[in-house]
């Protein structure tokens, strides 16, 4: 099916864009922030919590990246005014770390700043491996200017994943960890997908150790069954881990998941770029493709789709 799923990557520009956002809609909470707003109460209400992104990584000036940094303000204010239990996920492009690493610590420390003022939390991204070294210096800067309200991603595809768990082990740190989606070389990525997953494996486990706080984000049923042994192993409660997924993906895995007393978080993105996300989501991990669109006739047709993407 790999070669479906390409084919249908390949195919993407050229689709009309309200058929791209047919395909996507169920993936985008939409435009505005009062979509992610009825997404993350509909989310709230199956007994799942949320994280919030805006769309716009792609910026070019200093004013586009200080208009990200209103929008999660905007964010946090809706979030507190309403009563939502969501938290936040930022992409340090988006705050102009391509403009400059001072200008994108500034507009970081602004976000986790107005965060912590409304008791909320925020969520570093990690993007392609070009960024990495930058992100984690973010991180840690931040939380050695004494900001507790802030975590991390990892990749599981990186091979450098598992030393930088040991290099972060002394702040014990919150981490989101995924297996990546972006196009990486061989001498910098895991290419086989075994090897992805044992790559995962390796990294929950040294996380766990090293008492840090987990979100287990991933649909791959395997690994769901790999997170939900070793957080038995340890014994762990409900408040010291928790899986994560994507909206609209697996959705009734995920209530099966919280029907087992696990905590789920749903990550809610929304804004005006969704066009650029779905196309470059879609092109960096054509499994999702092939996903979409066998769910999407399998809808048409009045069944359920049955593949999974990983």
């Amino acid at each position: 099916m790999a070669i479906f799923d390409r084919a249908i990557v390949r195919l993407l520009p050229a689709v009309p864009r309200p058929v791209v956002q047919k395909l996507s809609e169920r993936y985008i909470a939409g435009a505005e922030l009062k979509d992610a707003r009825e997404a993350v109460r509909r989310v709230n209400a199956e007994g799942k919590a949320a994280t919030i992104d805006v769309l716009g990584e792609e910026i070019t000036t200093e004013e586009e990246a200080a208009a990200i940094v209103r929008a999660y303000q905007d964010v946090f204010a809706d979030i507190e005014r309403c009563g939502l239990d969501s938290g936040v996920s930022v992409k340090v492009t988006g705050l102009g770390l391509k403009l400059g690493y001072d200008l994108c610590r500034d507009n970081l420390r602004t976000v986790v700043r107005d965060a912590a003022s409304r008791d909320n939390f925020v969520r570093i991204d990690m993007e392609d491996s070009s960024t990495t070294d930058d992100t984690l210096r973010l991180y840690r800067e931040l939380r050695e200017e004494g900001h507790d309200n802030v975590g991390v991603v990892l990749q599981a595809m990186l091979r450098r994943t598992l030393s930088d768990v040991g290099a972060l082990a002394e702040l014990r740190p919150s981490v989101r960890l995924c297996k990546g989606i972006y196009v990486e070389p061989p001498d910098v990525a895991y290419q086989d997908y075994e090897a992805v997953r044992a790559s995962y494996v390796r990294s929950l486990e040294a996380l766990l150790a090293a008492g840090c706080y987990v979100g287990i984000a991933t649909h791959d049923e395997w690994l769901l069954g790999e997170g939900r042994r070793l957080v038995a192993e340890r014994g762990l409660a409900r408040d010291e881990y928790e899986f994560q997924m994507l909206l609209g993906v697996r959705p009734a895995r995920g209530d099966e998941l919280v029907a087992e007393g696990h905590k789920l978080r749903i990550y809610v993105p929304f804004g005006r770029e969704w066009y650029a996300y779905s196309l470059r989501r879609l092109q960096e991990n054509p499994r999702i493709a092939g996903y979409i669109a066998g769910d999407t006739v399998g809808r048409f047709f009045g069944r359920n789709g049955s593949r999974v993407p990983r």
